[in-house]
């Protein structure tokens, strides 16, 4: 059985309707969702929102503490100029980590082994600021409470957001039990600017980790030609738990960036992944939305990803 996330509460998570990380991208992908009768196939959860201490399992507690205290006043950044604070920001941001934690929590259980959480993947966020719309990295928590409280340490991070999972990579990048892998727009024409080639890890993690930058431009053929690369290095790994950033900003159309995948790309690394999770994971395996400007393109995504979740 797959969980997909849906309900207001993830769109509390958004910059205002001009901005283009609206409120209006949650409903853009359920609309798709019902056309395609893909709600009737899955298990439709209600967002959760975590509890105050889960944040600071990956972030520093003194940043949390300024998230909640611009929360309360709104106004001003969250970083150098990306991410605005608003009114509620740090409750709503919660929901956005609270859904992947009852995600977690329903696959540690055994009963649901995939979840599927649309607006998450906010994979910019440091441990100590945000950063490009990402105020909390719920990823990063997910990692931090499978070791913390799961015992689990050999985690599989993918990314094909076109944006680089900087927020991730960082902080994990001397750490060999995270597998990172991460195609992405070359840092020389989009934000973050990193997520070069070389980085491959540092000390005992050299060699977890692999960054495809790709040129703008970059289409399916680039993304099939790459794609085993990931997988190698995935198995390699050994993982007890896969997470799938599946940002629809790499599909051709985006508004901010400059790639040309098809929906094609996002269904074949999440149905790949669900059998890599399978082989090594009991099945445990998260897909969190990520980035993706362009409406028709992340229900188009978003949606390919959950069909192949659900046939995987």
């Amino acid at each position: 059985m797959l969980t997909v996330y849906f309900g207001d509460d993830l769109s509390r998570y958004g910059f205002g309707d001009d901005h283009p990380f609206g409120p209006d991208r949650i409903y853009a992908f359920w609309k798709q969702a019902v056309e395609e009768g893909l709600d009737k196939q899955v298990e439709v959860a209600m967002p959760v929102r975590c509890e105050d201490d889960a944040p600071a399992r990956f972030h520093d507690p003194a940043y949390v503490e300024r998230v909640r205290k611009l929360s309360r006043t709104g106004g001003g950044y969250l970083d150098y100029g990306d991410t605005p604070a608003f009114k509620g920001v740090y409750e709503a941001a919660s929901f956005v980590v609270g859904s992947d934690l009852d995600g977690l929590e329903r696959i540690m259980k055994g009963g649901h082994p995939r979840a599927f959480v649309p607006i998450a993947g906010l994979h910019h966020a440091r441990r100590d600021q945000a950063g490009g719309f990402c105020v909390f990295n719920d990823a990063g928590v997910v990692i931090e409470t499978l070791r913390q409280r799961f015992g689990i340490r050999r985690v599989a991070y993918v990314d094909i957001d076109a944006h680089h999972g900087d927020g991730v990579f960082y902080a994990f990048e001397d750490d060999p039990d995270l597998i990172f892998a991460d195609i992405h727009e070359d840092g020389r024409f989009l934000y973050p600017g990193t997520g070069f080639a070389e980085e491959t890890g540092r000390g005992p993690a050299e060699g977890t980790k692999l960054n495809v930058p790709v040129m703008p431009g970059a289409d399916d053929e680039v993304f099939f030609r790459h794609w085993p690369r990931v997988e190698e290095l995935v198995k390699a790994g050994k993982p007890e738990f896969i997470l799938l950033q599946a940002g629809a900003d790499s599909i051709e159309g985006d508004p901010i960036t400059h790639m040309a995948f098809t929906p094609k790309a996002h269904a074949h690394a999440a149905r790949r992944l669900c059998r890599i999770a399978d082989e090594f994971c009991n099945g445990r395996f998260i897909a969190l939305g990520g980035g993706g400007y362009n409406r028709r393109n992340l229900a188009a995504g978003w949606n390919e990803v959950v069909r192949a979740m659900l046939a995987a």
